[in-house]
């Protein structure tokens, strides 16, 4: 008994050996799925993040962005490498999601490295993904921010991780001072990563969450036998006090994206666009009497520097850089009559308001950036000189403090200096005198610019005077009181032309705003070289 072929239809005969294509419809419902699929990530590995008290990449980005504005790029990139199991396991975005969107509607290019895939190790085509975006906010001249929260380089694909770390950082340096870049660390950023923040212009840190360095506690260990957990090598709090990495910590990561938004409303796009402004307040006819109250008129009392800068900005509204490291110098972005302006001043409540290593450091870093953006940089002055010492000499003062000198005297953005109080010695030229290019230079009645102060120099001139007399305290009075009588008058400088005004203190916001508004067309073409040599 034989059994009969099934009767098939030449139509259905012809649509197995010759399928028709899928209709559109089809195609777009399984692009949206896919799409979807990938935006939602793997539920297990998006609750592990979430139990870290992390958020996902885009969470942030939510949390970053205008609303509906994130515009992604190559989301169905995949690596490419083989070996170790590699080959089988190929997610999309490849741990690292990349796009533009918009900060109270100005552009700006993000990417931010997902947990959730790879543990946001950095492989081949998870680079080649940031260094687009870098690209195209160099080209576009728009803001550059980075999510950072990433194991590291992707050891499965070797010399190919290095290689992409490099091209971004080659990348960075050449966006260096033609648009802001700003990098955030939202979890691990260890190994090369960790390079990506030093040579931002601003770093960010969530408390707790963020962890920055070279090599982990399990390579310091054996290497060195010394046990060190995650937060003591490389958290929040190091950075932000001790290496002075860490621009801004925040405890939380909503309060620091909001900040970033921040930040970005007062910087420019790039180097050549204007700064973003406010309407005028008034600031030109403004005086603010508490100004005579904060500043004691005896030099050895401290006072908080940030209360003078509050009073001298639009509604006491100061971003504060590196709090928490060199507290001795205040560097702060604020704005003046709506406009942007960059503040440097001593403060004499850490160490007198000396300068330092650290101190130098900060701020002539600050002053670079601020001056490569051309954003108005004014100094408030009452340092008493260099911190002395055998361990500052031998940690290099002298150089560090050459950063700062060489800092303000290539700066070419409208300068304003006011001396408060103390200006003695080679800090008073550091911080911006007339002397090194400052444009303006305002100084209150309480000022003492001298090479050093009256009891020092005092002692030093009449050294064998005093040590002869019957009675040197009566003697030294007499010496320190015509040594300020006919050296250290508040009227000396102004004498002789190395101050422009000595102002009423509760003029300061007034004056300040003024000199800005006159200084606003400034234009100094810089000497015709490829570059000069900072004293690294």
């Amino acid at each position: 008994m034989s059994i009969s072929e099934p009767d098939i239809s030449p139509a259905v005969l012809e649509e197995a050996v010759n399928p028709s294509p899928p209709s559109m419809d089809r195609l777009r419902e399984d692009l949206r799925r896919t799409r979807e699929d990938i935006a939602r990530g793997h539920p297990q590995a998006v609750a592990r993040q979430h139990a870290l008290g992390k958020r996902t990449a885009r969470e942030r980005l939510d949390l970053l962005l205008d609303e509906g504005s994130f515009v992604e790029i190559e989301m169905f990139r995949r690596h490419r490498a083989h070996g170790l199991g590699m080959e089988r396991k190929r997610p999309y975005t490849d741990g690292v999601v990349a796009g533009s969107g918009t900060i109270n509607g100005r552009r700006v290019f993000v990417y931010a490295q997902d947990f959730t895939v790879f543990g946001g190790s950095l492989g081949e085509a998870h680079a080649m993904k940031i260094q687009k975006v870098l690209d195209l906010a160099l080209s576009t001249g728009s803001p550059f921010i980075g999510l950072n929260d990433s194991g590291g380089a992707r050891i499965q694909e070797g010399v190919m991780s290095l290689n992409g770390y490099g091209g971004i950082f080659h990348r960075s340096v050449q966006a260096s001072g033609v648009i802001p870049q700003i990098s955030v660390v939202l979890g691990p950023c260890a190994g090369g990563a960790a390079y990506s923040t030093a040579l931002a212009d601003f770093t960010f840190m969530v408390r707790d969450i963020a962890q920055l360095y070279l090599t982990g506690p399990d390579v310091v260990e054996a290497v060195t036998g010394e046990r060190v957990t995650h937060a003591e090598l490389g958290g929040a709090h190091v950075h932000a006090s001790k290496s002075g990495l860490a621009t801004f910590v925040h405890n939380d990561e909503e309060s620091c994206l909001a900040a970033v938004r921040d930040l970005v409303s007062m910087l420019p796009s790039n180097n050549l666009s204007r700064l973003p402004s406010l309407p005028p307040r008034g600031a030109t006819t403004d005086l603010r009497p508490r100004l005579a109250e904060i500043v004691p008129v005896d030099t050895r009392k401290p006072y908080d520097m940030r209360l003078v800068m509050a009073e001298l900005v639009d509604d006491g509204d100061l971003i504060e850089l590196h709090r928490d490291w060199a507290a001795n110098v205040v560097c702060a972005l604020a704005r003046i009559d709506g406009e942007v302006v960059g503040l440097v001043g001593n403060q004499p409540m850490v160490l007198a308001g000396v300068l330092d290593v650290e101190a130098s450091q900060k701020a002539a870093r600050f002053v670079r950036f601020c001056d490569a953006f051309s954003i108005p940089l004014v100094t408030l002055v009452d340092v008493p000189g260099f911190l002395p010492g055998k361990d500052q000499e031998h940690a290099g003062v002298i150089r560090h403090g050459a950063k700062l000198l060489y800092a303000y005297c290539e700066a070419t953005v409208p300068r304003i200096q006011v001396i408060l109080r103390k200006a003695y010695g080679g800090a008073y030229i550091v911080m911006d005198s007339r002397s090194i290019g400052a444009d303006l230079s305002l100084a209150w009645p309480t000022n003492e610019v001298a090479v050093m102060g009256a009891e020092g120099a005092v002692n030093i001139i009449h050294r064998k005077e005093l040590a002869a007399t019957a009675d040197p305290v009566t003697t030294r009075a007499e010496l320190v009181d015509r040594y300020t009588r006919e050296l250290a008058h508040p009227a000396y400088t102004a004498e002789r032309g190395l101050v422009d005004e000595v102002i009423d203190p509760v003029e300061t916001r007034a004056a300040v705003a003024r000199g800005l508004a006159m200084l606003r067309d400034k234009r100094k073409q810089a000497v015709p070289r490829k570059h000069g040599n900072l004293p690294l």
